[in-house]
């Protein structure tokens, strides 16, 4: 059967209800026919016009607050990138041909984002039911004393549903405010790595609060080796940052007096088994020789690190892998391996995240990461994470936290 060809702007011209497309500045893109017909304005008069100066609030209303609403619920949409639903508001429009006369008007509004290729907000779709005939009906004929008070109880319910909504906005804001300087506390940027060029990427799943129990280090070792280490505690949000917190921290304690990495994740395996939420944490660590220019790793039931060699194979280090930390009943001590580096490789740790999709297995995930990593073998770090997570995270966002980090060797 041939696929019908559908002309999407007449289907939206065509829409029952009013909408509009609407930029992230809040200037009209286009209306569709209910809109420019219940409005009272020519699409000529709308579009590529502010909003507020098409609408302007009444004002001889000393409550009116529907401008400073709707300005508000449109730009958190465009802010958090989801639809935002207001409860029933009054917003008085100006009738076009009497000039400073307001008719009343009430109205349920929902601004939803149209999301470009980039993932962000492009466009706002503002969908508006009037509902005045509603309101006024509740009066009744004579103006029923008893319906009219059903008026202004429905009214007044709507007007603090939206308080309600906007103090927990409020409270929500000042959550994420800690949570992004927890996250900025516990995963600083790299300090210097000498010649050796690196790059730090973290991104949080889709509707986290910018915080998670990914995390990523590394600790320049005596002798002047590096230690580079990645790990995943299980769950989001603020109770798994802080387990990952203490995780990091201990790994990276451990790490500077460690033998080798197997000996720093026994410690941390130990340690796990004392902190609240660490339970199958899955962590990697890598000794970085660069006199001898080996690489030593030890791998806690975590993806295996990947090293890009300079004509373009990748090699997985996945042989000293063991189950998470605190899995076993009893403590055992961990492998480790060696393998050894070209100068000019790339050395990439990264959280599954990156890799795993619910409708792929994770090795279709580790071939779409080495067909990436050989393609852009040649950029710098800087670019090289950057291309990483364009490839192989959706455009529309994460559904796993990632964190990840790229270290030309």
């Amino acid at each position: 059967m041939r696929k019908p060809q559908i002309d999407y702007s007449a289907v939206f011209r065509a829409l029952p209800g009013m909408v509009a497309l609407l930029t992230p500045d809040l200037v009209y893109v286009d209306a569709n026919d209910d809109f420019v017909r219940l409005s009272g304005r020519t699409r000529e008069q709308l579009v590529g016009r502010y909003i507020f100066d098409v609408f302007p609030e009444n004002p001889h209303d000393p409550a009116a607050a529907g401008m400073r609403e709707t300005e508000a619920s449109m730009l958190r949409t465009v802010t958090t990138g989801e639809r935002d639903t207001m409860a029933l508001l009054r917003y008085d429009i100006e009738d076009p041909a009497q000039p400073g006369h307001w008719q009343e008007h009430y109205w349920s509004p929902v601004n939803a984002p149209v999301l470009g290729p980039d993932g962000k907000v492009a466009l706002i779709a503002h969908r508006v039911e009037e509902v005045t005939d509603l309101i006024r009906a509740f009066g009744g004929p004579g103006g029923d004393s008893r319906n009219r008070a059903l008026e202004a109880e429905l009214y007044t319910r709507a007007r603090e549903l939206q308080e309600v909504n906007e103090r927990l906005r409020a409270a929500h804001a000042r959550e994420r405010e800690v949570a992004l300087a927890l996250q900025a506390a516990m995963l600083p940027q790299p300090g210097p790595t000498g010649p050796h060029r690196a790059a730090v990427r973290y991104r949080p799943a889709v509707g986290a609060l910018n915080v998670c129990g990914d995390w990523y280090d590394l600790v320049e070792l005596p002798g002047g080796s590096l230690a580079v280490a990645v790990g995943d505690v299980v769950g989001h949000g603020l109770a798994a940052a802080c387990a990952m917190g203490q995780l990091r921290s201990a790994l990276s304690g451990a790490t500077r007096v460690a033998g080798g990495p197997a000996q720093a994740l026994d410690a941390l395996d130990l340690y796990a088994r004392s902190v609240e939420g660490a339970e199958s944490t899955t962590a990697v660590t890598t000794f970085i020789g660069w006199d001898s220019h080996t690489i030593t790793y030890s791998c806690a039931g975590h993806p295996p690190p990947a090293l890009v060699h300079p004509n373009g194979k990748v090699t997985f280090l996945d042989q000293a892998t063991d189950p998470p930390l605190a899995a076993r009943p009893e403590h055992s001590p961990r492998p480790q391996a060696r393998t050894s580096f070209t100068e000019g490789a790339v050395l990439v740790l990264y959280t599954d995240g990156l890799i795993e999709c619910r409708d792929q297995d994770i090795d279709t995930g580790l071939a779409r990461l080495a067909d990436s990593l050989t393609r852009h073998r040649h950029a710098t770090p800087e670019t090289m994470a950057d291309a990483l997570l364009t490839d192989l995270l959706p455009p529309t966002g994460n559904t796993d936290d990632t964190a990840l980090i790229v270290l030309r060797l």
